[in-house]
């Protein structure tokens, strides 16, 4: 029984004295599990990566419980005591919330390095890691959403108004869900998303008339990298909403084609020859399509497109623009003359008349 200032002082001086040693057994228990840990799981295992990314809220969620127990024990007439109480519960509260997050994490880091994107795999990897990533972030948000509730009910305020907030729940459940639609649709589409695969991280997509990678799949967006090093992010919704192309879904080979523009008179042979000769000799091809035709017949002139194949799209890209350009140097070289140009016929009447 507390009745006297000198008291209060040597209780909590008695309780401060627990909780320190309190503390120092939780770090002591800490200890030893690092030393355990380090001792019998190597540093690549899934325990060891496990752990590491939850260390510290590990260690801080070990020291409050044991501060927290001590605060229990303590006579419960010490002054201030309540107050202390509820601030420690609060922060074992977050740090719980915070390790529960860091686990989860973990825990999605941990799938994702058991399945590396090898050769032969890369589709499963990626599947793999895009499913992991979402469902790890809408994890998240309901741990955290459910450690915001656990440490407001700590206080006898909205504990008092738990009753008339249930009997409000479902006109407030209306109302916030017109106020939340934005936000409850695109998790519903990332969803969608993360089942379907409509759209995979490390994929190149086609999107708005931009050549991308997909770079992050969030709980609400996708952030995009252009081929320029922009960054485009896009709400889920919207690749539920609207078409868009992906060059990788199945397979990341593509075929792409190179226009050329050349006179009737030309032969195409020769053209034929050196652009096989081109592709040969290009370590971007994969040797698999090699096509020259011609596609068009204008008033004034031909177009010849030369069809080939690579492994992705930069490789693609990247051929395109070789063979293009080795093509024209071969026109300009061997055949100027055959280059397009306009021709006239001139006329008798349009000949002037000299007297």
């Amino acid at each position: 029984m507390v009745t006297t200032v000198q008291d209060a002082f040597a209780a909590w001086l008695t309780t401060v004295g627990y909780a320190l040693f309190a503390v120092f057994l939780a770090i002591m228990a800490y200890k030893v599990l690092v030393y355990l840990l380090v001792r019998f799981f190597t540093p690549a295992s899934a325990t060891r990566m496990f752990f590491n990314a939850a260390a510290p809220a590990i260690w801080v969620s070990l020291c409050l419980f044991a501060v927290n127990g001590v605060l229990h024990s303590a006579p419960s007439d010490l002054p201030l005591l309540p107050g202390i109480q509820q601030l420690v519960t609060l922060l074992l509260v977050g740090s719980l919330t915070w390790a529960a997050v860091c686990c989860t994490s973990a825990i999605g880091e941990v799938i994702v390095k058991l399945n590396p994107a090898l050769e032969g795999r890369w589709k499963k990897a990626r599947k793999v890691e895009t499913q992991t990533r979402f469902l790890v972030r809408g994890l998240n948000i309901v741990i955290v959403l459910i450690g915001t509730g656990l440490a407001l009910m700590t206080f006898d305020s909205v504990r008092q108004i738990g009753t008339s907030l249930l009997a409000s729940a479902g006109v407030g459940g209306i109302i916030l869900g017109f106020a939340a639609r934005p936000v409850l649709s695109n998790l519903l589409a990332g969803m969608q998303i993360a089942l379907t695969q409509p759209l995979r991280i490390d994929d190149v997509v086609y999107v708005q008339n931009e050549w991308c990678w997909v770079e992050e799949v969030t709980a609400t967006y996708v952030v995009l990298r252009v081929w320029d090093l922009r960054r485009l992010v896009v709400p889920l919704q919207w690749f539920i909403e609207n078409p868009f192309q992906n060059w990788s879904r199945n397979s990341s080979d593509l075929i792409g084609s190179a226009l050329i523009w050349v006179d009737y008179s030309i032969p195409i042979d020769p053209l034929r020859e050196e652009f096989a000769r081109l592709l040969r000799a290009s370590a971007d091809w994969d040797g698999v399509t090699e096509t020259v035709q011609v596609v068009d017949a204008g008033d004034k002139a031909m177009q010849i497109r030369f069809l080939m194949s690579a492994k992705d799209s930069s490789a693609l890209w990247n051929l395109r623009c070789e063979m293009r350009e080795g093509l024209i140097r071969y026109i300009q070289h061997h055949y100027p003359e055959h280059l397009p140009r306009i021709r006239a016929q001139m006329l008798e009447s349009d000949i002037p008349t000299t007297n």
